[in-house]
């Protein structure tokens, strides 16, 4: 792991364009080769990223005032070029394998069962996988709709903004995927938190709220209305 706090400037270059102009960043770099740039007000989401597989090939120009100046390519040539000017910190710590996240028994189990029962998120759906890995993480449950199109699916016991924060970084990483994009949302909880079903639906998402004990094949003891 690789944390260079620099001022910089940004330029991504592939099927899009983009520029950042120069400010403060932190450029991480992963041991997988994937290379994100963070500013210090947007929580954990970057400004731009390259995942792997991809090469950083960093070139210091003496007669430049730049300091650096890198170029993230992946395989399909698309780039991120960045100006290094200032270099305030660069540290690098070897982590180690990380044991990956432990989630609490009920949440574990209400992804097992949803996958058990994809059909539960509407007629026609079918798994891929379980714990569909990304450069960011595991997507809980990579599905298809009834139309074939890819759906991924975010599960928690308590549904809050959080959650769909997560989902949303997943979401756009996949939609970059030409053979699995366009991929939709669906944020699926015990409960729902309404400024997070707000925000998901804002955004695309769809939500679905899970009986536990029913996937279970447990009958609800609480009364019904028909």
């Amino acid at each position: 792991m690789r944390l260079v706090i620099a001022r910089c400037s940004v330029d991504y270059v592939g099927r899009l364009e983009a520029h950042l102009p120069s400010a403060d960043r932190l450029l991480l770099v992963k041991a997988d080769g994937s290379v994100s740039v963070h500013a210090d007000d947007r929580a954990y989401k970057p400004l731009n990223w390259m995942t792997p597989p991809c090469t950083l090939t960093e070139t210091i120009d003496e007669d430049s005032d730049d300091a650096a100046y890198w170029v993230v390519e992946n395989k399909k040539g698309e780039q991120l070029r960045i100006t290094l000017e200032v270099v305030h910190s660069d540290l690098s710590y070897r982590l180690g394998d990380d044991p990956g996240l432990v989630k609490d028994g009920v949440e574990a189990h209400l992804q097992e069962l949803l996958a058990e029962h994809i059909d539960t998120l509407g007629e026609g759906y079918t798994l891929v996988r379980r714990e569909y890995p990304t450069a960011i993480g595991p997507v809980d449950i990579l599905c298809k709709d009834e139309r074939g199109g890819s759906v991924a699916v975010e599960v928690k016991r308590r549904g809050g903004i959080d959650g769909v924060e997560q989902l949303t970084r997943y979401l756009e990483l996949l939609n970059r995927d030409s053979i699995l994009a366009p991929v939709a949302g669906v944020f699926a909880a015990q409960e729902i938190k309404p400024q997070a079903r707000t925000l998901a639906e804002d955004r695309g998402i769809r939500c679905v709220v899970l009986d536990y004990d029913v996937l279970r094949g447990i009958e609800s003891d609480e009364l019904r209305l028909f």
